[in-house]
């Protein structure tokens, strides 16, 4: 902490773009900085049956740690004690049943307990599915049965809506403004993209730049407050 306010500034300007570079990675991510977002969403093909990508201007909705509602475009999803979550951790909200109420997807406790679930994935239309193991008694042979626990719930907010983020991965609704909820394939939602992981929205290269230039003027401004301490020194010298 400086006390020159102009110091400090630099340093704030500093972390805000350095948070943008360490979220350069992270799928879904988009940028505090409008100067250092890409063109277009991109995303990359990966054999994990629980990775998709949502429609473009479309989110999950998830719930964080407070039991606040989220919305996220990162979906590379997983299996957590039975629970689709994303990426942190957060469960992924979705219906079980045509017209039923917005939920967390879990998979049957029985078939969690017994360790019967196997091959879970997302399908296009936003269907949660898994494949359960049973055993014949008699035979002794085993048979896969799908089982699909619910679909995956899609938001969608009006046009030029700009949400709050603090990691720019989890977003919040601004005040007074509510999505759109509906699942893919159905009322103008577009399908989802299985097995892809989204990149984030974030220029690596420009981010760096724009850190780099941070770090410029905050030696300028370092520089330039020293050099005016030295004259202030030197004329305290000179009227001694």
């Amino acid at each position: 902490m400086f006390l020159n306010p102009a110091l400090n500034a630099a340093l704030d300007r500093i972390a805000e773009r350095a948070s943008d570079v360490r979220r350069a990675y992270t799928p879904g991510a988009v940028p505090q900085f409008d100067d250092v977002a890409t063109a277009r969403t991109s995303s990359d093909f990966t054999l994990d049956p629980l990775a998709v990508v949502a429609p473009d201007d479309t989110y999950f909705v998830t719930t964080d740690d407070r039991g606040h509602r989220t919305y996220t475009r990162n979906g590379s999803f997983s299996l957590q004690a039975g629970r689709l979550v994303e990426a942190t951790g957060h469960p992924v909200a979705g219906i079980r049943r045509a017209g039923g109420p917005l939920e967390n997807l879990c998979v049957d406790r029985l078939d969690e307990a017994l360790l019967r679930v196997r091959a879970a994935g997302v399908a296009a239309d936003g269907t949660f599915y898994y494949q359960r193991e049973t055993v014949d008694p008699r035979s002794g042979a085993r048979e896969l049965q799908r089982v699909a626990v619910g679909r995956v719930a899609l938001a969608r907010f009006p046009a030029a809506t700009r949400l709050e983020t603090a990691d720019g991965t989890h977003r919040t609704a601004v005040p007074d403004v509510e999505p759109k909820m509906g699942l893919a394939n159905e009322e103008g939602f577009g399908p989802l993209t299985p097995m892809r992981r989204e990149r984030s929205r974030i220029d690596i290269d420009e981010s760096l730049i724009r850190l780099r230039e941070a770090y410029q003027a905050f030696d300028a401004l370092q520089a330039a407050e020293a050099a005016k301490g030295h004259l202030g020194k030197t004329a305290m010298d000179l009227l001694k």
